[in-house]
């Protein structure tokens, strides 16, 4: 596109563009975007914002960065594609042994892909060949993506409607969401929901478990955390029934939570690991790593990708990761753990249930103080008045993430270097709206 037809590009422009020519996607908090920078985007009509969603959890080390824009250029220079599967090059093949180096634990062996849900079924894959098991368990509320097979993972019937019938094979059990645990009636903490696996795994299932699939904190479902000693328990479940334990860190993961992975924070070593999102931030790429001998199940042709590890791709991924390595994840722990008790301020407002994350992945859960709800568990969620600091912040000149499975969480994911200024800002602007709902 000409520089001439670019400065006569409007909003306008670009929606009537989108409504004409593409598939329902667009939302009405969203903004198009021109250029972008650091933790700013502006977008054709010259107006900027602060973006704190960084295009859910995407360009993790901001907008931009020059180490991993230098690194997509001087690959483009050479080749642009060779299919990792058919012909070997050196930026697949330092990648792979970079995630060897970072991942938890023994996980080795990679499979390079294009997105987050490529990673996750092929990881469902991958569980099936090397148990010789088909059943899958995964969680209430999750999210694991949108194509028939990751949609039968995901709890949600939000993203399932009109959808049926997915892949078989599939239960859910509980969520750990302790502000509206029902398993807990209310009082503190029992890990109730991770001993619900094993009464989902003698009800539901055939005793053909291949794998338990979950997010290590739960993104779409409204940044939940599960409490201490959950995930480890589920592991457990899994091993004690033949099956393996996935851990979807494809929102979580790449320095979000103030580790470069969720599953640090827990001491848990996944047996497989699907990843994707911050992995070359913003170029499409994906991941899942194994152990080596669960990786070895695969044989040559068993799962294959055209566009999987792109060298581009693969090299942008290279840069990102010795970025985050250079003092970003410093940066995520040390600003998130600032942000997480400026969040907690919020909790004097009686329509915010509760404030909750690790690292630069928070959630701020709105709710209806009048209404108590189902069971009586918390104060219903209000999505009304989330859409309401959607649009504030939006005024404000702030892109912020409204969603959970109750579309009443507000979720701050910003790029990981973001100042401390720039988040106070976003809070203080978060407190306008709430003293402006009526």
């Amino acid at each position: 596109m000409s520089q001439e037809h670019t400065s006569r590009t409007t909003n306008a422009t670009v929606e009537a563009q989108y409504e004409e020519y593409l598939m329902p996607i667009w939302k009405e908090l969203n903004v198009p975007v021109r250029r972008a920078d650091g933790w700013t985007v502006e977008d054709f009509d010259g107006n900027e914002y602060l973006d704190v969603f960084s295009g859910i959890s995407v360009t993790n080390v901001g907008h931009g960065n020059e180490a991993v824009v230098e690194a997509a250029k001087e690959q483009l220079d050479e080749f642009v594609h060779g299919c990792t599967y058919v012909h070997p090059h050196q930026p697949a093949a330092e990648l792979g042994e970079k995630l060897a180096e970072v991942t938890p634990g023994d996980l080795q062996k990679s499979f390079f892909c294009n997105s987050g849900t490529e990673a996750v079924e092929g990881a469902i894959k991958l569980a099936r060949k090397y148990t010789g098991n088909k059943e899958v368990l995964a969680l209430e509320m999750s999210f694991h993506g949108r194509t028939l097979g990751s949609l039968a993972l995901t709890g949600n019937k939000a993203y399932k409607s009109d959808m049926a019938p997915t892949i078989n094979d599939v239960a859910h059990v509980a969520p750990p969401y302790a502000y509206r645990c029902q398993l807990c009636d209310g009082g503190p903490c029992s890990c109730a929901c991770a001993e619900d696996v094993e009464r989902v795994i003698d009800t539901h299932t055939a005793d053909d478990l291949a794998a338990v699939v979950v997010e290590p904190v739960m993104g779409e479902g409204g940044i939940i955390v599960p409490p201490e000693g959950w995930l480890s328990r589920v592991q457990e479940i899994a091993h004690d029934h033949g099956a393996l334990l996935i851990v979807d860190e494809v929102q979580s993961g790449y320095g979000r939570t103030g580790e470069l992975w969720a599953s640090d924070h827990f001491d848990v070593v996944p047996d497989i690991m699907p990843q994707a999102k911050g992995i070359a931030n913003g170029l499409p790429l994906g991941a899942f790593t194994a152990r080596p001998e669960i990786a070895d199940a695969f044989e040559s042709g068993d799962h294959l990708s055209t566009f999987g590890g792109n060298p581009v791709a693969c090299a942008a991924a290279l840069a990102t990761i010795e970025e985050l390595q250079g003092g970003i994840v410093d940066d995520a722990r040390e600003r998130g753990a600032w942000l997480s008790d400026r969040l907690a301020d919020l909790e004097a407002y009686d329509v915010v249930g509760e404030t909750r994350g690790l690292g630069l992945m928070q959630g701020v859960e709105l709710v209806d103080p009048s209404d108590t709800g189902p069971m009586d568990v918390a104060p219903a969620p209000d999505p009304k008045l989330a859409k309401h600091v959607g649009h504030h912040l939006r005024e404000a000149g702030i892109v912020i993430g409204v969603g959970g499975f109750h579309s009443n969480v507000l979720r701050f994911q910003p790029p990981l270097a973001i100042p401390r200024d720039e988040l106070e800002r976003t809070v203080a602007a978060i407190e306008d709206a709430l003293d402006d709902w009526d």
